[in-house]
């Protein structure tokens, strides 16, 4: 259905509440349509009730406005015209805006901008850069609004050549001077990472404003660099608050927060941003007492302060404070619900993450790009392919599918749900990629063990004048070793501090350690750990160990869980572990020796954990676990499982069963190694 048909259907059924127009307009909008008080409508009444559907965001309203002036063959001005599109762009409906944008006879700048505007607010960086080359091949050249609402489209790294040239249209246009456009052209330079152009910019503005010294500023707090901050900030002719609390986010932001707090208490004016960032510097440290103190001294609290506390105890582990917190808020917006369900992906409670996500559109809050990123990664920690694909189109739905940071998200959905060329696909599609991206998609291939490819897309990368991160190398470490690929990963691991200035963590560690194991070249592994420029992790050495199992290495298996049980000496996983290198040797009171340290030190094994989506809905099953209301029917067919797996031959492996295990365990075995 066209738009247009679609408002004249609205006109005829849509009931919305009253909504009476602004300035003391004489007309209104009723569930019929406009309701004529007295004379005939024209471009102020339809201006003025246009303004209103924008202040309120109440887009049934606005369509409703949008199709009476169809119904009635009412032809607006180009100033009408571009009202609506701002209606649609205000209230989120961005593809409306672009089609009746597209639909106008006449556009000028005013028009473009407004469309590339809301583009850049909505996160839409490519959708921005195009709207602005096509604006200027209709002819419409750009002014000084036009380049500050666009610049922020070009502000970072992947931007910075389309910045570049943008700034050298300001030049050309003549609008350099105007203090807005400098400041915004400083703002981008700094997010891009070019502080030392960004001063440039700066210092040759014939006029700086406090927004131009606070860009500024905020890119030497960025870099970390906060002497020079400091030095610019006491430079200042004058200090808004947001000056002040720039410098207190800057100090949290780099961990002194003693020194924010000495400034924040020398503040003659603090606002809920320069209160929030003290309240996030005291998370940071695990401070949770003094930053609830904090909170509850703020002389006013909005949804910024609430979800930094919400974010605060969930990032130090308190879920389930945290969500009392949540609960207690007395309005709810998309803010602290993003907090809440990436406390819950990051501590694991993905299943919590989902409900919330549904709760969600129960009480009226709708969805942004942060909200779908966390969301997919829960999705992506259960394997829930149906629960994906159902986000998935909700993501279409609310035009967020193009968004860099969904569909990175989405790429590592598929991904570890196990179907890699539905990543691959979303890969394909995004009009823009950054590191992330690529790192989503080669790590992608690399857990489904398709080495070649991750090594092939990240030469891709380096390619496109992408700079590798320490994921990047992660990845690539990783898909080497499920590859077996040993000569090349030894490549790359030399080629980080050599090539990319990245100094080898312990995750780059391990992923070698696990190659050489897997390989069979132990010792290799071994004089790695022992030649570590930092002290091995409990990763590492449970790599090390790992391979110890499979290749029946009883001296260095017992080295390495010496290092384990010293580094986390309560994790159940690594004595199984060592048990199991024992087993696989025969080595039976070696077995009985591991059974008897975990008795004494209390360790306790959790039994094993599986889980299955059908029809969207995830069950979780336990070693023994009988609470399932079909567990008759499920036992039923495992037991014909097993009846066919032994008529087809298949021989369970034992190696690692304790000798007194009862005979019929032999039935229930299958190994996944």
């Amino acid at each position: 259905m066209s738009l247009t048909n679609s408002l004249l259907s609205l006109n005829h059924r849509t009931t919305i509440p009253h909504l009476q127009g602004s300035n003391s307009s004489p007309y209104s909008i009723s569930s019929h349509g406009i309701v004529h008080q007295k004379g005939i409508p024209g471009d102020c009444t339809y201006a003025n009730l246009l303004q209103d559907c924008v202040n309120k965001k109440t887009l049934a309203e606005g369509k409703l406005l949008h199709g009476h002036m169809v119904l009635t063959g009412f032809v607006p001005t180009l100033f009408i015209e571009t009202k609506i599109v701002v209606m649609y762009a205000k209230c989120g409906i961005l593809a409306d805006a672009r089609k009746f944008l597209d639909s106008m006879q006449r556009r000028n700048v005013v028009s473009w901008t407004v469309m590339i505007a809301a583009y850049v607010r909505h996160g839409f960086r490519k959708e921005a850069r195009k709207a602005f080359y096509e604006m200027q091949r209709t002819g419409i050249q750009p002014n000084q609004f036009t380049f500050t609402s666009f610049l922020p489209a070009c502000a970072n790294i992947a931007g910075m050549k389309h910045g570049r040239e943008v700034h050298e249209a300001i030049i050309k246009s003549g609008v350099q001077s105007n203090v807005f456009v400098g400041s915004a052209l400083v703002d981008m330079y700094v997010k891009g990472g070019n502080i030392e152009d960004a001063l440039k910019v700066f210092d040759k503005m014939p006029e700086q404003n406090v927004v131009s010294w606070n860009a500024m500023m905020a890119g030497y707090v960025q870099t970390g660099l906060l002497d020079k901050a400091f030095e610019l900030f006491e430079k200042m002719p004058e200090r808004s608050v947001v000056s002040w609390t720039t410098m207190v986010a800057g100090y949290v932001q780099n961990g002194c927060v003693d020194d924010a707090m000495k400034l924040f208490q020398e503040m003659p004016e603090r606002n809920v941003v320069s209160w929030t960032a003290m309240i996030a510097g005291y998370m940071q440290r695990g401070h949770l007492d003094e930053a609830l103190e904090l909170f509850e001294k703020m002389p006013e609290r909005d949804a910024v302060s609430w979800t930094a506390m919400i974010a605060g105890f969930a990032q130090n582990g308190y879920v389930n404070e945290a969500f009392e917190l949540f609960q207690k808020m007395p309005q709810k917006d998309v803010f602290p619900c993003n907090a809440m369900i990436a406390g819950y992906a990051q501590n694991g409670c993905f299943e919590e993450a989902l409900k919330l996500f549904q709760d969600m559109h129960r009480i009226g809050v709708k969805p942004d790009s942060d909200t779908f990123a966390s969301v997919l990664s829960s999705c992506a920690n259960l394997a829930s392919l149906g629960c994906g694909k159902h986000i998935y189109g909700s993501i279409i739905k609310s035009g967020f599918e193009h968004n860099i940071f969904v569909a990175s998200a989405l790429v590592d959905m598929f991904a570890k749900c196990g179907v890699i060329n539905n990543a691959r696909k979303v890969f394909d599609k995004m009009t823009d990629r950054d590191v992330v991206s690529w790192n989503a998609m080669i790590v992608g291939y690399a857990i489904q063990g398709c080495g070649k490819e991750a090594l092939c897309l990240f030469e891709q990368m380096k390619h496109y004048g992408l700079k590798p991160d320490h994921v990047s190398l992660v990845g690539v470490l990783s898909a080497c070793c499920h590859a077996g690929l040993v000569d090349n990963a030894w490549q790359y691991f030399h080629s980080m501090s050599h090539d990319y200035h990245i100094t080898p963590a312990a995750e780059h560690y391990s992923c070698m350690v696990d190659l050489l194991g897997r390989a069979g070249l132990l010792y290799d592994a071994y004089n790695l750990i022992n030649n570590m420029p930092v002290n091995p992790s409990a990763f590492v050495w449970g790599s090390l160990l790992g391979a110890c199992r499979i290749h029946v290495n009883v001296e260095l298996g017992e080295y390495a869980a010496e290092h384990l049980f010293e580094l986390d000496p309560e994790n159940a996983a690594h004595y199984v572990l060592l048990s199991n290198v024992y087993a696989a040797a025969g080595s039976w009171d070696g077995v009985e020796k591991v059974r008897k340290l975990m008795k004494d030190r209390k360790v306790t094994k959790k039994p094993g954990c599986s889980w299955i989506e059908v029809n969207s809905k995830v069950y979780t099953f336990l070693i023994g676990d009988r609470s399932h209301p079909q567990t008759v029917e499920i036992y039923a067919k495992l037991e014909k499982l097993f009846g066919q797996m032994k008529e087809a031959g298949y021989i369970p492996n034992m190696s690692f069963v304790l000798n007194d295990a009862e005979e019929q365990t032999g039935n229930i075995l299958c190994d996944y190694r």
